[in-house]
C-alpha cells in the first residue's frame, strides 16, 4: 500500500520514502515502525503490538521504540504520532492510502476514527491484557540473564575480597562450582573500590560486568554478611546470617543464583517492568527477605506509598516469623521513610526507635547510623538544630569507628547544608572543612571533592556568585560526568547562562554533555526552547519524556510535562501531559510548582 500525507510518500512494501518525489533516508526499523503506525491510523498502537511487528522475537528495550519514534517525529513533526498514556502511540495526519495501479481511497483521519469508539475499546483492552501479560512473560522467560530461571548457566562474577569485623581483606574466598565462575580482582581493596567506584567500576565493566564485595562479622554466635554487586545498570545488595561464616556464604550464593538479578543489574528497566520482576520473585522465594525489601524500594521510588507499606508490614512479619533483627530492622526503616514521605513524622520517629533498638541488639553499626541520618530530617521538621546536629555527628561518629568513608562524608556535609537552612553560618563552614579534610586524610579520588564547591554553590547568594563554583565541580568530574553533583551542576549553570542570554556558552555546555541519557536530552530541551527552536523543542521534550520514564525519573518526567503544557502552541499533545501532570505528581512538587500549575489552570 502506499500512503501520501503532507509532502510525503510511502510504500509500505518497499518501505520507501520520498519527499516531493525525492527519496528520503530512513532507517529499515523506523521504516517498519511508520509502515505499522500507518496500517492501524484508527487504532492506538502498544508498544508491545509494535515490538512484536518490527522486533518480532528478538530481545529488544523499550527504548529501541522511543528512538524510532522520535526519529519519525522529527521528520514530520511532533503533531504526527500522539502518545496516549499507559496506552501506546497512534497516526495523527490526514493521509490518503493508494494501492499500487494508483487507486485513491479516502483520506483517513482521527475525526474518521470516532466512528469505530467500540472496537478501539476492544482493541485497547486486548493490548493492556496482552502488555500486562507480556511484562509478565517477560520477568520470567527472558533468557541469558534478561530475568528469567536460566539457572543452567554459570554465573560469571568477579569480586573484590571481603573484609572482616577489624577491616582486613581476604576474610574469605569464593570457589568456582556448577553454578559460578569467580574471578578475584586482588588488585583492589573492597574501600578502595567503594570510594572511588564512578573511577573504578568502568575500568573494570567490559571485562567484569559484574562485580561482588562485601564483609563479614560476628556477633553473638551468628555471622552476618553485608554485600554488594554491582553491574552496568544499577547495584543489588542486601544482608544475610548464619550459624558459621561457611553457612552464611552458602546463603550468598543460593541467594545470587536467581537470575532474574543478572537481568535487572545488566539492562535499564521501566520502573513497571522492574516491579512485575521483582513481585514475581517475591512469589517464587517468598521468604527470601532480600527480593522483599529491594520490592518495596521500588515502589517507595516512584511514590506507590500504600504498596509499600503493604510490603513494608508483610517483610516486618516474616522478619519477626523468622525471628531476624536484621530485617525487623530494615523493614521498620523502611516505614519510617514511607511515613516520613507521607508527613506522618511522630509515627516516623516512632519507627526509627525501634529499629535502633533491633540494630543495637546485632551491633549493626551501619544501620545504626542510617537511623540516626534519618532522624535528622525529623529533627529538621520541628525546627531543632541542635537536635539535628547531635544526631548527624553521632551517625559520623558510628561511621568512623567501622571505617565507613561514604557514610561519615555524608552525614558531615549533610549537617553542613542543615547548619545553613538553620542559618548557623559558622557551623556550615566549619563541618565543610571538616568534610574536605577527611577527603584528604583518606586520599579520595579528584571527583569526591567536587561536593565541596557544590555546597559553595549552594550558599552563594546570588547566581553569579555560584557560577565559578559549579564550574569547578565540573572540571574535578571531567572523567565521571554522569556522577549526580556534576549533572546538577551542570544543569544549574546552564540555567544561569540562559536566564543571562549566554547562548554561545550554553551551547558549549551542551555539546560537552556526550551520553545519550534522560539529564542531557533535558539540557538540551531547555537550550532548544530557550533559542526558540520550536521543532528541536518538541523532539527534545519527548525525548526527555520517554527517558525520564524508561529510568524512573518521576521528577524529571513531570519538570518535562509541565515544559511542554506552557507551550501550548508547539504541541498537540496538551491533554496527554496535563493528565500525566493530574495523576502523577506529588505534593513536594505541586508545591514547588503552584505558580506556574495556576496560570495553566492545571
Amino acid at each position: 500500500m502506499r500512503y501520501k500525507f503532507k509532502e510525503f510518500e510511502f510504500d509500505s512494501v518497499s518501505l520507501v520514502l520520498t519527499k516531493n518525489a525525492e527519496d528520503l533516508a530512513i532507517r529499515h526499523n523506523e521504516a517498519k515502525v511508520l509502515a505499522q503506525l500507518l496500517e492501524h491510523a484508527n487504532s492506538v498502537l502498544s508498544k508491545d503490538d509494535i515490538l512484536a511487528h518490527v522486533w518480532q522475537n528478538k530481545v529488544v528495550s523499550e527504548q529501541a521504540i522511543f528512538q524510532n519514534i522520535s526519529h519519525l517525529r522529527s521528520l514530520f513533526g511532533a503533531a504526527a504520532i500522539k502518545t496516549y498514556p499507559k496506552r501506546g502511540y497512534q497516526w495523527q495526519l490526514e493521509t490518503q492510502t493508494m494501492d499500487h495501479q494508483g487507486a485513491v481511497s479516502a483520506p483517513s483521519t482521527v475525526e474518521q476514527a470516532s466512528i469505530t469508539v467500540l472496537v478501539q475499546k476492544k482493541t485497547l483492552l486486548k493490548n493492556y491484557l496482552l502488555m500486562s501479560l507480556a511484562i509478565i512473560i517477560a520477568a520470567i522467560y527472558l533468557p541469558d540473564g534478561q530475568g528469567g530461571e536460566n539457572t543452567d548457566s554459570v554465573i560469571k562474577i568477579a569480586y573484590i575480597a571481603f573484609t572482616d569485623d577489624q577491616q582486613n581483606s581476604g576474610a574469605i574466598t569464593l570457589e568456582d562450582n556448577a553454578k559460578f565462575d569467580f574471578t578475584a580482582l586482588t588488585h583492589l581493596t573492597k574501600t578502595a573500590f567503594e570510594v572511588a567506584a564512578e573511577l573504578e567500576y568502568p575500568r573494570l565493566a567490559n571485562e567484569h560486568p559484574l562485580v561482588l564485595t562485601g564483609e563479614i562479622r560476628s556477633h553473638e554466635q551468628l555471622t552476618y554478611v553485608d554485600f554488594l554487586l554491582k553491574g552496568p545498570e544499577g547495584d543489588w545488595q542486601g544482608q544475610l546470617s548464619a550459624g558459621s561464616q561457611a553457612e552464611v556464604i552458602k546463603q550468598l550464593q543460593q541467594h545470587l543464583q536467581q537470575s532474574f538479578i543478572y537481568g535487572l543489574l545488566n539492562q535499564l528497566h521501566a520502573p513497571a517492568l522492574k516491579q512485575a520482576k521483582l513481585s514475581i520473585a517475591h512469589q517464587q522465594a517468598p521468604n527470601d527477605l532480600i527480593n522483599l525489601g529491594q520490592l518495596i524500594e521500588s515502589y517507595i521510588t516512584v511514590d506507590e506509598l500504600e504498596k509499600a507499606m503493604v510490603m513494608a508490614d508483610k517483610l516486618l512479619n516474616l522478619a519477626v516469623e523468622q525471628q531476624n533483627p536484621q530485617q525487623v530492622g530494615n523493614a521498620l526503616l523502611y516505614q519510617s521513610e514511607i511515613l516520613t514521605r507521607k508527613e506522618l513524622y511522630d509515627l516516623s520517629a516512632t519507627k526509627l526507635n525501634l529499629a535502633v533498638e533491633q540494630f543495637e541488639k546485632i551491633d549493626d553499626l551501619k544501620r545504626q547510623a542510617d537511623t540516626w541520618f534519618a532522624q535528622s530530617w525529623l529533627d529538621h521538621q520541628q525546627n531543632d538544630y541542635p537536635a539535628i546536629k547531635a544526631h548527624l555527628l553521632k551517625s559520623a561518629q558510628i561511621a568512623v569507628s567501622v571505617q565507613d568513608i561514604a557514610r561519615e562524608l555524608e552525614a558531615i556535609t549533610y549537617l553542613s547544608i542543615m547548619a545553613n537552612k538553620h542559618h548557623q553560618e559558622n557551623d556550615r563552614y566549619l563541618y565543610l572543612r571538616q568534610a574536605e579534610n577527611s577527603m584528604r586524610a583518606y586520599q579520595l579520588p579528584l571527583y569526591q571533592f567536587a561536593k565541596i564547591p557544590f555546597h559553595y554553590a549552594i550558599f552563594a547568594n546570588n547566581p553569579s556568585d555560584k557560577e565559578p563554583y559549579y564550574k569547578q565541580v565540573l572540571e574535578f568530574t571531567a572523567l565521571t560526568p554522569q556522577h549526580w553533583v556534576a549533572q546538577v551542576s551542570r544543569l544549574r549553570l546552564l540555567e544561569h547562562y540562559i536566564q543571562q542570554e549566554r547562548l554561545a556558552e550554553a551551547q558549549v555546555l551542551v555539546d560537552s554533555a556526550t551520553a545519550d541519557n534522560h539529564k542531557n536530552s533535558y539540557l538540551k530541551t531547555i537550550l532548544a526552547l530557550a533559542k526558540k527552536q520550536e521543532s528541536a523543542f518538541n523532539n527534545y521534550a519527548q525525548r526527555t519524556f520517554e527517558q525520564a520514564q524508561l529510568a524512573g525519573d518521576k521528577l524529571l518526567s513531570l519538570d518535562v510535562a509541565l515544559l511542554l503544557c506552557s507551550e501550548p502552541d508547539t504541541q498537540t499533545n496538551f491533554d496527554f501531559y496535563s493528565q500525566y501532570i493530574a495523576e502523577h505528581a506529588t505534593p513536594y512538587w505541586r508545591q514547588y510548582n503552584n505558580e506556574r500549575l495556576l496560570a495553566l489552570n492545571l
